[in-house]
């Protein structure tokens, strides 16, 4: 598969800056959002309004229909609070704190703009629904039994709960990985991902800040492997922990690894923050989202990804021994 081209594919450089000359007003953050988001939002919602109507107006009366609003609206409402825990906690510790009392610097020099973040907002909120439509779609999958969902028992004592654990995450690593580079590709980079790397220097707000088919395609990854992969709803909750942790640390900004992680062969197979933060610089290259599996065996890490890691983290080894005792 072969990556859209962008200015900065072979540069680990920051691309200039996207803001406009002063006295020029840039267009509000809306226009696009209402352009590539709401069509998509709309034609998800006439779709649910058509199903109630049909419901309503031949009798059936189906609990699944009426059931699937509140499990829309509960999927949101913890999405949302998922997002604003996360993000927010990220972006008030790192952004807010740290950084300002010099404790932390960050990946690179220049951080984004408020009218980025709010841009990263507005999509990753979006996102929150197309996560909730698929939310229903695990609904009604395990009421129709297709998907393996089981209950009972204290699953913490399970080794075979432990596994699905592992293997999820490891199901989805490789599905990111696939999805990714398939939507690096011309046209769907153009039309789809091109909206998350409108982040070229991405804050936790960015997490989700996806076009309705990218969100889609991240989120139904849940319900395909629950046709052939056992999991308790604590499997589920403890991968998106995961996901929601790694997601966010992939567009913090900031880098939270030693400089020796990268040397230990115990460790340097987990992606770092400077492994995303790249891809967004880079575009071409660190497709991964956990681990560096794929990108070492296809070959797609950045050349020079070793050697960023290592001038951040001793960048930020020399900011804390300048701090007074």
């Amino acid at each position: 598969m072969s990556a859209a081209s962008e200015p900065t594919t072979g540069s680990i450089d920051p691309p200039q800056s996207t803001q406009p000359p002063r006295g020029k007003r840039s267009k509000p953050v809306f226009v696009p959002f209402l352009k590539t988001v709401v069509p998509w939002l709309s034609g998800l919602f006439l779709f649910a309004v058509t199903i109630t109507v049909l419901d309503w107006g031949f009798g059936w009366n189906l609990q699944v229909v009426s059931r699937a609003r509140t499990v829309f609206a509960a999927v949101y409402v913890t999405n949302l609070i998922r997002y604003v825990v996360a993000a927010g906690g990220a972006f008030l510790l790192f952004y807010v704190v740290l950084r300002r009392i010099g404790w932390v610097t960050p990946i690179q020099k220049k951080l984004a703009a408020a009218p980025d973040m709010r841009r990263e907002i507005f999509y990753s909120i979006a996102s929150l629904a197309v996560f909730a439509g698929v939310g229903v779609i695990v609904y009604l999958g395990k009421v129709a039994g297709v998907l393996q969902f089981y209950y009972g028992g204290n699953p913490l004592t399970d080794y075979y709960f432990w596994f699905s654990v592992v293997a999820m995450i490891l199901i989805h690593d490789a599905w990111f990985y696939w999805s990714h580079r398939l939507l690096h590709t011309k046209l769907l980079y153009a039309k789809v991902h091109r909206i998350h790397h409108l982040s070229h220097n991405p804050t936790p707000w960015a997490a989700f800040a996806f076009h309705p088919i990218e969100a889609f395609v991240q989120a139904i990854i849940l319900p395909l492997a629950a046709i052939v992969l056992p999991m308790h709803p604590l499997t589920v909750v403890f991968w998106m922990l995961y996901m929601t942790g790694m997601n966010v640390f992939g567009h913090l900004g900031f880098e939270l690894f030693p400089h020796w992680f990268l040397r230990s062969r115990w460790s340097r197979w987990h992606n770092t923050g400077v492994h995303h933060n790249m891809h967004h610089r880079c575009v071409s290259s660190n497709f991964g989202l956990y681990f560096n599996f794929w990108d070492l065996w296809f070959g797609t890490n950045h050349p020079d990804y070793y050697a960023e890691f290592e001038r951040v983290t001793a960048a930020c080894a020399k900011d804390a021994s300048d701090e007074p005792n």
